[in-house]
Order: C-alpha cells, then sequence, then structure tokens
C-alpha cells in the first residue's frame, strides 16, 4: 500500500530542519570569520543566507496553513472516497456502481434484488442491506429517489448511512479546498 505521501512529508521534514540547521551554522561561521571577508562580502552573504531563512519561513507558513503538503488533493479525495465506501458499502457490486457513478445500472440492480427477494433468493437481511446501499448510492449521485424510497433510507439507515454522510462532507471540503488552492 503507498504512502500517500506520508513518508515523503516525514523526509521533507527531517530536510528542512537541516537546511535550517545548515543556515543558522552558516549564519554562526560568518560572525566567527567576518575579519576573514570584505566589508560588502560579508555583508552580501549574510544578506543571502537571511533571505534564504525568510523564504524558508514563508514555506513553512504555508505548510502550516496546508497550502503546501506531498500528500496531494488527488490522494485526499481518494482517501476520502475509500473511506466512504468501505464504511457506507458492503456489497462489491455497489461499490463498483457507485464508483463509476451508474445511477440507471444501480436503478437496474434495484430491481433484480426486488425480484431475489420476493422469489425467496434472498433474505429480508441481505435484501435489506442491499436496497440501503443502493438506494444511498442513487441518492449520493444526483438522482431522484422516490417518496417510498425516501421513507425506507430513514427507517433503515443506521450508522452506515451517517458514517457515508460524514465522508460525503469530507470529500465536499477537500473539493472546496482543491478549488481554492487550485
Amino acid at each position: 500500500m503507498s504512502s500517500r505521501g506520508t513518508t515523503e512529508t516525514n523526509v521533507l521534514q527531517q530536510n528542512l530542519q537541516d537546511q535550517l540547521d545548515r543556515l543558522v551554522q552558516q549564519l554562526v561561521d560568518l560572525e566567527e570569520s567576518k575579519d576573514d571577508f570584505e566589508q560588502d562580502e560579508y555583508e552580501e552573504l549574510k544578506n543571502e543566507t537571511i533571505e534564504q531563512l525568510k523564504e524558508m519561513k514563508e514555506s513553512l507558513s504555508k505548510m502550516v496553513k496546508g497550502d503546501i503538503t506531498l500528500v496531494d488533493s488527488v490522494n485526499a479525495m481518494q482517501l476520502a472516497i475509500q473511506a466512504a465506501i468501505s464504511e457506507a458499502f458492503k456489497t462489491p457490486e455497489v461499490i463498483k456502481l457507485f464508483a463509476k457513478k451508474e445511477p440507471g445500472q444501480l436503478r437496474t440492480r434495484l430491481k433484480e434484488i426486488d425480484r431475489d427477494h420476493k422469489i425467496g433468493k434472498v433474505s429480508k437481511d441481505a435484501y435489506t442491506q442491499i436496497k440501503l446501499e443502493i438506494l444511498t448510492a442513487v441518492k449520493k449521485l444526483g438522482s431522484e429517489i422516490s417518496p417510498e424510497e425516501e421513507m425506507f433510507l430513514s427507517q433503515c439507515s443506521g450508522t452506515s448511512l451517517s458514517a457515508f454522510q460524514e465522508t460525503d462532507n469530507s470529500i465536499k471540503s477537500a473539493e472546496n479546498l482543491i478549488q481554492k488552492n487550485g
């Protein structure tokens, strides 16, 4: 499994610490050997070092604000979607159709599961779980659901739907952040 930028971010933090140590040591060395330089040369080297420290401070400020990260926005969205799917959906077929954004095929699957339940091929618990997942996915994809389906969702939805809603909000927050920083 990939680190999704976590390892790289740790390496970046260590490199920044090393760079800070180097720049501070450079200032110390400049002060100690001030007499070995012409006044203009000393001032120029000192100003360059201070400028590098200012640039580093600006970069660190951006990182603290979240404007710079190695966990890019696409990976952040992938993680949010993965969490939503794993919490809200247990049926692989529903996960696949949701990921492909196929509300029509989800509706077809719903008809099949209704039929299978009526003929006794699917238990009530399995039927309820799958129907709940399909209706949740259809609704989240922006398709209309009937008042009866809405009632079914409100009666049967529990932690899976609320987990999905939480992660759906996280995805929207990530998308807003991407648009803001993009």
